[in-house]
């Protein structure tokens, strides 16, 4: 079977950088490129973060891309509390030296499905959503030609982690989320419903410290920088691992369980602006569009996890 061929739209931080380290480490995933936002932290870091990542794992063949450096419709918000100021504190981390590629992200997305048979390339922005669907606004004829988009942002249950109502990532740009779950387009949604239960462990970390190799030695000490905001936010025993529920999702969605759903963004409000206003008991009469994630397998995603980055440098 060839493998399937994803776009990573992302503002790296920590969980994303393991994110692409996953999805660079399975043979069933093919990176075309890696497109950058910003969010976590400013575009210009963020796109060196996808560069540190890729050479971290030896592939300075991925592209990268930059995108967008604001919201569609608003001032840019980041998380340095919680990522720190480079949004990957934690290691030493030497500059990059594989170059950034010279198109804007959005028009590599734009090429890219059009260039590529219809239903063949998958979007996983695990950022804010502000490239994708600058796309879609550029070029509606890409729609019908995306096989499925795999995000992480939004939540019912956890309600909000950067307001009491919003996950970060839909907040910075509701806008543009908006645009994105009315787009049509076949949406799985990886929430903090699912991803507060995807928690780092003492065990889970020493088990990537004791790969032995440089990416085991990284991947613990960012995930011993970022756990500890949430650790004294949630009092629990260690951070979840947000965005790498996506890249498992495309290896092993047997690891998960949810609902297709219909999913609505809060554009209006300052009280719950960002909001993911998702029906999960179907109490109204408006169409699915998204499937909506609410569990995972934690041991199943540790496992996945450990195994597979143990391949890297």
């Amino acid at each position: 079977m060839n493998p399937r061929k994803i776009i990573i739209d992302t503002d790296p931080g920590q969980d994303d950088a393991v994110a692409i380290l996953l999805a660079l480490a399975s043979p069933e995933l093919e990176v075309v490129g890696i497109t950058a936002v910003a969010g976590n932290v400013p575009l210009p870091l963020t796109e060196k973060n996808a560069r540190i990542v890729c050479e971290l794992a030896g592939r300075t063949d991925i592209r990268v891309f930059a995108g967008a450096e604001k919201p569609l419709a608003r001032p840019l918000v980041t998380a340095e509390h919680v990522h720190g100021k480079t949004g990957l504190d934690g290691p030493v981390l030497a500059d990059p030296t594989m170059t950034l590629a010279a198109s804007h992200a959005v028009d590599f997305i734009v090429e890219t499905l059009r260039q590529h048979p219809e239903g063949e390339v998958t979007l996983v922005p695990i950022g804010p959503l502000t490239n994708v669907a600058m796309a879609l606004q550029k070029a509606p004829d890409i729609i019908g030609r995306v096989a499925e988009i795999v995000l992480m942002g939004g939540a019912y249950f956890e309600v909000g982690n950067i307001t009491p109502a919003a996950e970060f990532n839909i907040f910075v740009d509701p806008e543009a989320a908006a645009i994105v779950f009315r787009s049509g387009i076949p949406l799985t949604v990886m929430s903090l419903d699912v991803t507060h239960k995807a928690l780092t462990t003492r065990a889970r970390v020493d088990a990537f410290r004791g790969m032995g190799t440089e990416t085991g030695r990284m991947v613990a000490a960012w995930t011993d920088f970022f756990e500890r905001f949430d650790k004294e936010k949630y009092g629990s025993e260690g951070a979840p691992l947000h965005d790498p529920c996506t890249i498992a999702y495309l290896l092993r969605p047997e690891l998960f369980t949810g609902r297709r759903i219909n999913v609505e963004i809060e554009t209006g409000s300052e009280l719950t602006r960002g909001m993911t206003v998702a029906d999960w008991w179907r109490v109204t009469d408006r169409s699915p569009n998204a499937m909506f994630m609410g569990t995972i397998d934690d041991d199943g995603f540790f496992d996945l996890l450990t195994t597979r980055l143990a391949v890297l440098p």
